[in-house]
């Protein structure tokens, strides 16, 4: 089997290539290194390209001539898509459609995309179905609900199938240590509250306690980065079976708040690290969690990292063994 994987030296995506080159699978990773890191990159062979390059896309996808393609390539900042939806929309969007294009013209039809929970926006219940409406309320949500939109099209038009994973809360890292989140800013909670307990941070801050959850504070998903992997791979497995296209979220169907983060991580690392509480972020809904139904009666999938403390750990375990 053969795979073509952009944004393969990223968090996400490097971890999919080291499951997928454990099982056996022959890979050709595209990144332009602008957040990922060459040193990520464990299993195939990592070629720098842009996906705004057409030409180079075309050439790629004829010589390599791939049985799939899985598509990590984005900025998934949500503050910075405020300040510059145009280099939001150009990357998510428009370089999203050169890739799709390039893979019509060569005859290559199954997609697995990263896609996001934020192309929800602010959920009208809890747990959030598949059928749950589309209504964005950042750039980034809208990027990445565009290029949905487009799949459907290519799907009804040229015969694409493919599978839109609609991530919650990826976290933790490989538990052997090799790879894990690398971020440049880091944004994401728990290597946050890990970068305090380091010292790295003079510590990490709450963003509001007054929410209606258990302890006034958001309530997120979080999903093993290794159990999203596998989800990857029961993807891949399932197009090439001649599944239909369809939409999945990525989740453990519960959540945890900030506070229980925070507590778990001060349990795991030993470390009492300063905390300061701060007013709200606007755009923050209080509770965002996957209903994972779908995806678990669909590919018979079943977690085997459904634990905050392990998910910590192993994050925890990067931290103080990095490697980039």
């Amino acid at each position: 089997m053969r795979l073509l994987i952009t944004g393969g030296a990223g968090y996400i995506g490097s971890h999919v290539v080291k499951l997928l080159g454990e099982k056996g699978v022959e890979i050709l990773v595209i990144d332009n290194l602008s957040k990922g890191h060459k040193e990520a990159v464990l299993y195939g062979v990592l070629e720098e390209v842009d996906l705004s390059d057409e030409i180079t896309l075309k050439q790629i996808l004829e010589e390599f001539k791939p049985d799939a393609v899985m598509h990590f390539a984005a900025f998934i900042e949500v503050g910075e898509s405020v300040k510059k939806p145009i280099k939001y929309y150009k990357n998510n969007t428009c370089n999203t459609l050169n890739l799709l294009k390039a893979m019509m013209e060569v005859g290559v039809n199954k997609f697995i995309f990263s896609s996001t929970a934020a192309v929800y926006g602010n959920p009208e219940k809890i747990p959030i179905p598949e059928d749950h409406s589309i209504n964005p309320i950042n750039p980034y949500g809208f990027s990445k609900a565009f290029v949905e939109k487009i799949l459907i099209d290519f799907d009804e038009t040229y015969g694409l199938k493919y599978i839109s994973l609609r991530y919650f809360n990826a976290a933790g890292a490989d538990p052997e240590g090799k790879i894990g989140e690398s971020h440049d800013p880091e944004t994401h909670l728990i290597p946050l509250i890990l970068k305090a307990a380091k010292g790295e941070r003079e510590s990490i801050k709450i963003f509001g306690t007054d929410y209606p959850t258990s302890d006034g504070t958001c309530i997120r998903d979080y999903i093993h980065v290794n159990d999203l992997a596998e989800v990857h791979y029961l993807a891949l497995e399932y197009l090439l079976d001649g599944g239909e296209s369809s939409v999945f979220n990525c989740g453990y169907g519960h959540g945890y708040s900030v506070k229980e983060v925070i507590d778990t991580a001060k349990k795991v690392t030993g470390i009492d690290f300063k905390v300061e509480e701060a007013d709200k972020r606007p755009g923050d809904p209080p509770v965002l969690v996957a209903d994972s139904t779908k995806l678990k009666g669909t590919f018979d999938w079943k977690p085997k990292f459904d634990d905050l403390e392990y998910i910590i750990q192993t994050a925890w375990n990067w931290e103080n063994n990095r490697r980039f």
